[in-house]
């Protein structure tokens, strides 16, 4: 009996090391999270826009309209490359997630949703006020599946409330064709677009990106921040491109370590001496 509970204390000590890590994998956006704007062809700007983050395009290479950017710019290089390789299976991720509800038919003005996965089998359309309750939890994730094209019109925002400061939360627009956001809409998320990826005139993203794979994204007097001007996990604000809960997982502060292989055979070797001594003591 002895042996039997000394056995069973080292194995409730021994199997967190061996369990998987929350924090082992990379955000969902892999080098992608680096960029407020990424575009598949071009990316064209009208009027004083501002971006913090990144700004890149590929495999096009035309970044026209100079816009203001607090960042550097990736115009068909290495580094647009790869984030836009990884953008397509970020797409792809989100794509697979299980749904918590499907809100075809619906306009997202007047909601209140709190985290989950929400489904449209065709457009979605914001018209009003979308409200994102976290309810006071860490690691709130929202993730829209949307088949065809997000909209937005005029005036249009989403407004988070109850989320923690500083948590590692996350907001996803998976968008199977294109976004267009409304003029002076206030928004927030990574907007994640098959296609192209339209801000109209005074729109804003203060916490997420605007990342379109294959076609265009196209300014107009727009700021989109992808948290590198300290807004990232600020009163009012997500950590929107480090992922959450539901295995978006990554980079909510400083991770715990996780054992190196050879780390966990020693431990394991260690562990499989111990039990041998004691039988035979």
């Amino acid at each position: 009996m002895k042996f039997r509970g000394f056995s069973i204390l080292l194995l409730v000590l021994i199997l967190p090391f061996f369990a998987p890590s929350a924090y082992a994998d990379p955000t969902i956006l892999g080098t992608a999270a680096a960029f407020a704007v990424l575009a598949g062809t071009t990316v064209t700007n009208t009027g004083s826009s501002v971006i913090y983050g990144d700004l890149g395009v590929s495999p096009g290479l035309a970044i026209t309209g100079f816009p203001l950017v607090h960042g550097t710019k990736h115009a068909g290089d290495a580094t647009a490359l790869q984030a836009q390789k990884d953008l397509v299976t970020a797409f792809d991720t989100l794509v697979g997630k299980t749904v918590t509800k499907n809100l075809t038919g619906k306009d997202l003005g007047g909601l209140t949703l709190t985290p989950g996965v929400y489904k449209f089998d065709s457009e979605a359309q914001l018209t009003g006020t979308l409200t994102l309750d976290a309810q006071g939890k860490s690691n709130a994730l929202w993730v829209f599946q949307i088949h065809s094209t997000l909209t937005t019109a005029s005036n249009s925002d989403v407004d988070i409330i109850n989320n923690n400061p500083g948590s590692n939360d996350g907001l996803f627009w998976q968008v199977g064709s294109s976004a267009t956001l409304g003029t002076t809409t206030d928004f927030l998320g990574n907007i994640v677009a098959l296609t192209s990826i339209t801000l109209n005139t005074g729109a804003t993203d203060n916490c997420g990106r605007v990342l379109a794979r294959n076609a265009a994204v196209s300014l107009d007097g727009n700021t989109i921040s992808n948290g590198s001007n300290g807004t990232n996990g600020s009163a009012g604000c997500l950590n929107v491109g480090e992922g959450g809960s539901s295995g978006l997982s990554g980079g909510g502060g400083t991770p715990p370590p996780t054992p190196e292989p050879g780390t966990l055979m020693l431990i394991g070797c260690g562990i499989f001496g111990l039990l041998v001594f004691r039988r035979l003591t």
